[in-house]
């Protein structure tokens, strides 16, 4: 039951971070964006057509009339219509999202794979050979730009060794996409019983995957050296030696779990970061998802579009850092209090 008030009173935060992010958002679109209407009018439109496009588009009422109106839309899940591609922005994000989701999952996973041993590793070895190369891997991974080594492996594996497709998106220009039935291509290919296709995707990936896992790999490492050494120094620790227990089963039973905590709080952030789509990455290799969304749509001053990704991607951020707290709560009692 005190689980369940916990969980009950983080969620209903959840709605002023909503509606603060929704009224910034719509206010802050508007400052800097201007007015959209001559983007969107033949070259020498008249006077009274820019009115009765402003008026088609709803721009011609009070500030406070059409934040009201936006927000009741909001609440009904309708972020708007945009004005690049004319249609809904919640189906826009809904169509785009399966392949930022397919692209994060597999880059999550690599950094957390990779990530989280490397960190024990130079945890467990503090201040010798292993420690350095760790903490310098890490150091270079968190001081290079994410685009720098999108171009760079694009340079070395598409341009010179031609091993891996470049940035053409999902899939080469010159084969056709499957029925979409989960939009998620891997797996799509595979229900239209075409393995060759399938391959051909999984081709595409390996190098925008690379590259995000690579950029999200060194924060993940170095936090997880920061509290692996904090665990090890522990009482509890030295007395599960005593004990008796295998190195194997402090480090992992006891040590890791209880360094888990920062782990578990930096990779919600990049949850929010991946799906909220890294843009820069999805540029580089033309993938179509949320963040290249993002970018067109910042590129034809498309606001509405623009404010809609900023709630989702706020939104995102939220839900993210819920399910934190929910793991929190389940692996430290102690939380719940």
């Amino acid at each position: 039951m005190a689980l369940f008030r916990v969980l009950l009173k983080r969620t209903l935060w959840i709605l002023p971070v909503a509606l603060g992010v929704v009224t910034i958002t719509f206010f802050t679109a508007r400052l800097f964006n201007g007015d959209p209407t001559e983007l969107y009018a033949p070259t020498e439109a008249s006077t009274e057509m820019l009115e009765m496009i402003r008026a088609d588009l709803g721009l011609d009422r009070p500030s406070g009339v059409q934040f009201l109106s936006y927000l009741g839309e909001v609440v009904r899940g309708d972020l708007g219509t945009s004005f690049s591609t004319g249609n809904p922005v919640a189906a826009d994000l809904t169509n785009r999202l399966p392949a930022t989701m397919e692209l994060g999952v597999l880059g999550l996973i690599m950094a957390v794979v990779c990530g989280v041993p490397l960190g024990v590793v130079a945890a467990v070895n503090r201040e010798r050979w292993p420690d350095f190369l760790v903490r310098i891997v890490t150091l270079i991974g968190m001081a290079i730009p994410q685009f720098w080594i999108g171009l760079i492996l694009l340079l070395v594996f598409f341009v010179q060794l031609n091993w891996l497709p470049g940035p053409v998106g999902r899939l080469p220009l010159w084969v056709e996409m499957p029925p979409r039935v989960t939009g998620f291509l891997l797996i799509d290919t595979l229900l239209d019983g075409d393995p060759a296709k399938c391959l051909q995707a999984l081709r595409a990936l390996i190098l925008p995957t690379v590259t995000l896992g690579l950029c999200t790999l060194a924060p993940i490492a170095r936090v997880t050296r920061s509290a692996m050494v904090e665990a090890l120094q522990s009482d509890y620790i030295r007395t599960a030696y005593a004990m008796g227990h295998s190195t194997r089963v402090v480090l992992f039973r006891y040590c890791l779990r209880n360094a888990l905590l920062p782990i578990i709080t930096l990779i919600g952030g990049i949850i929010g970061f991946i799906f909220g789509g890294a843009v820069l990455i999805e540029a580089i290799f033309g993938w179509p998802g949320v963040g290249q969304y993002a970018l067109q749509a910042i590129q034809q001053s498309d606001f509405v579009a623009l404010q809609g990704f900023v709630i989702y991607a706020s939104l995102l951020y939220v839900l993210a850092f819920l399910a934190v707290d929910i793991l929190y709560m389940l692996i430290d009692p102690r939380v719940r209090a």
